[in-house]
């Protein structure tokens, strides 16, 4: 008998999210008492404790960031097995592309445009994934291609071609003490408060990582340009993620920050003929549009 099951894995995977036994039991549709059950059985069973509780928290202990990190990638795999076992018995007419909205650098129209002048072209689908869950459409199959920031989205189990690279700029409120800088170092950034994205470990620049509750959770543009606007944070970006930007605020270059790159992501054992067309279209977009 297998140590974990499916179900089990849902269960864990709420709570590690939620940190909380009512709001993860809600969103399952289940009563708060069924699931803290059902993580004492899986604590049992694996003979570890997975979570620490106390009247007003829930914490993960190590073991259960590991089930949390592992067994995310068992669901997906789980999901993806069915999703590529109904494609398998359909014929391909379309090709499913993901992205984050506003988070093609203005390349898709090209991409497309050259897709299309190809004799076998197919049908694309465009999906909008949230900040931190386009990766997951192609690993679970929702769809066959993503557009993905690296470094900060989570590229395991994927292949990639790198579309375009750039700098990184802050975006502030118009009285924040560097707003009128021409530009600023990640030394001027060290003591500011950063946000932290859900579902994202680190932000990509040395020094100023984000330390858990040092900064509001955000998990879009639009909650990052809240607190932005409210003074509560400031955010370095992607140049191409800042635009266009809200009227109330600034952004200036980081001149020392970790370059970051669009790219095109794909299954790693995906080598159908549709994906690689589009791949080979993309890349010729992209020198076209830096030409």
């Amino acid at each position: 008998m297998a140590e974990l099951e499916t179900r089990e894995l849902e269960y864990f995977a709420a709570l590690a999210e939620e940190l909380h036994f009512g709001r993860a039991a809600q969103r399952l549709g289940i009563a708060q008492p069924a699931l803290s059950k059902a993580v004492r059985r899986l604590e049992d069973r694996l003979g570890v404790a997975l979570v620490e509780r106390s009247s007003r928290h829930v914490a993960l202990t190590s073991a259960g960031r590991a089930l949390q990190y592992h067994g995310r990638h068992a669901l997906l795999a789980v999901g993806a097995a069915a999703e590529k076992a109904r494609r398998a018995g359909e014929r391909e007419t379309r090709l499913r592309l993901v992205i984050k909205p506003g988070g093609d650098a203005d390349l898709l129209s090209g991409i497309l445009a050259a897709y299309s002048r190809r004799p076998d072209a197919r049908q694309v689908d465009i999906l909008f994934g949230g900040s931190t869950d386009r990766a997951d459409h192609v690993r679970d199959g929702r769809a066959d291609v993503a557009l993905l920031y690296v470094p900060f989205d989570d590229l395991t189990g994927l292949d990639h071609e790198t579309l375009m690279v750039e700098g990184r700029v802050a975006i502030l409120p118009p009285d924040h003490r560097l707003a009128g800088r021409g530009e600023v170092t990640l030394a001027d950034l060290a003591h500011e408060t950063m946000p932290r994205w859900k579902g994202v470990h680190g932000n990509g620049l040395p020094g100023i990582e984000p330390v858990a509750g040092s900064g509001p959770e955000v998990a879009d543009g639009a909650e990052l340009t809240h607190m932005v606007l409210l003074g509560r944070a400031i955010a370095v970006l992607p140049r191409s993620l800042a635009r266009p930007l809200h009227p109330g605020l600034v952004h200036v270059p980081v001149a020392d920050a970790p370059r970051s790159a669009l790219v095109l992501a794909w299954g790693q054992e995906d080598r159908r003929r549709l994906v690689a067309d589009f791949i080979a279209s993309a890349v010729e977009a992209a020198l076209a549009s830096s030409a």
